[in-house]
């Protein structure tokens, strides 16, 4: 999908530092901390929810870490707000997948002037799957070639959070130790995580899965699975007619039961899909965002990727 950057990138930049837009009432105010408390830690921005998540299970109460991306917001296709270029400008450390799942990081980051600013593309240096895209040749040119979606492998998500801890180690070099240590008790977290996908789904007879965007391909390549996607690596475009027939064929021969579907995307292809089948339909999270209920009852990225694994085992008994 096009989006119109030039002029105003630059207008909501000036914009926001002109009207002197503060840091996100989340900041001090969800530790019921003070706004000078607040001005003494590392001050980290994340581009969205993973990176949150892995940031915020490095740096604890130590940082000040703002999300961009609101909660219960598919990121795909958001863009920053004044108020989040203005935040950029003041933080630290801004953390970010990269890969191509944040269009807009590239071209704000050329527009800020933050000097101190450090930027971690997380996904740098991890061996990326090429994405197959199912869009029309004029939107083609505004999708990555590659599959962004590096988080749902926990060993990736892994090597992620490592990045994440080096990068906040180099600025804040003082809690390296503690930096450290929450790294390791994390590392062993993701390593049972994934050896918990291994034990659970390698016995189980089918390996088919049909998913509502194309965003499972390191989790399969993991686990031994093979994803079928309704649509590519975008997770708002609906399917025409002769794709819709190919999935409803490829169920009916591989006997697939169930028809994930995404929290944050309308689940209205995947009910399609299934009634025409006669199968069920469930979430399987891309954990692109949670939404403010899951936050506060204490989901995670560990907690969903259990419940990921749950609806896995559950479709391919």
């Amino acid at each position: 999908m096009k989006k119109i950057w030039k002029c105003g990138l630059i207008g909501m930049l000036v914009f926001g530092l002109l009207t002197g837009c503060g840091s996100s009432p989340k900041n001090a105010a969800e530790n019921g901390e003070s706004q000078d408390a607040a001005g003494q830690k590392l001050f980290v921005c994340t581009s969205f929810y993973p990176m949150y998540d892995f940031a915020k299970k490095i740096g604890g109460d130590q940082i000040r870490l703002v999300n961009l991306v609101p909660s219960g917001t598919e990121p795909h296709d958001w863009e920053p707000s004044p108020q989040d270029l203005a935040n950029l400008e003041k933080a630290d450390v801004f953390i970010y997948n990269g890969s191509g799942m944040e269009p807009w990081a590239e071209k704000i980051l050329g527009a800020l002037q933050n000097e101190k600013l450090a930027v971690v593309e997380a996904s740098q240096g991890i061996n990326l799957l090429e994405g197959n895209h199912t869009r029309t040749e004029e939107e083609v040119e505004d999708e990555t070639p590659y599959d962004p979606h590096v988080w749902l492998s926990p060993m990736k998500a892994k090597a992620e959070m490592k990045a994440i801890k080096e990068a906040i180690v180099q600025a804040d070099p003082e809690n390296k130790a503690m930096y450290e240590a929450n790294y390791q008790t994390y590392a062993a977290k993701f390593d049972a995580l994934d050896q918990e996908f291994k034990d659970t789904l390698s016995p189980l007879p089918n390996k088919n899965i049909i998913v509502a965007h194309q965003a499972f391909g390191y989790l399969c390549a993991d686990y031994g699975l093979k994803q079928v996607a309704i649509e590519g690596l975008s997770a708002d475009a609906e399917p025409d007619p002769a794709r819709m027939a190919e999935i409803i064929d490829f169920a009916k021969a591989n006997s697939v039961k169930v028809i994930f579907f995404e929290e944050l995307v309308s689940p209205k292809v995947a009910e399609s899909i299934a009634s025409a089948i006669g199968a069920k339909t469930a979430v399987l999270n891309p954990l692109e965002g949670l939404n403010d209920q899951q936050l506060q009852a204490g989901s995670d990225y560990l907690s969903v990727m259990r419940e990921n694994l749950q609806a896995l085992k559950t479709a391919l008994q």
